[in-house]
């Protein structure tokens, strides 16, 4: 009985290592399974789109800064054309 039992833990340490060996595989939602440089690539691409999206809002909102400073200089400047 002992031997078995030792027989049994030796093939199941042999079927973990295979198992180890394999590379991940990661599900893209639509049943496809991605490789781990596939995932990679996605993962820098997703980065990338976000970088340019919060330059994009950094830009707006600093050109919208800008007219709103534009704007009250104007008001200030009739401000003072109509007191004098």
């Amino acid at each position: 009985m002992a031997m078995r039992s030792v027989v049994k833990r030796v093939s199941l340490n042999r079927m973990m290592e295979g198992v180890r060996k394999v590379p991940r595989y990661f599900s893209d939602g639509k049943g496809r399974v991605l490789s781990e440089e596939e995932r990679a690539a996605e993962n820098v691409y997703i980065q990338k789109m976000e970088r340019e999206k919060k330059e994009k809002m950094k830009l707006k909102a600093e050109k919208e800064k800008a007219a709103s400073d534009k704007e009250k200089s104007e008001k200030k400047t009739e401000e003072g054309t109509h007191k004098g």
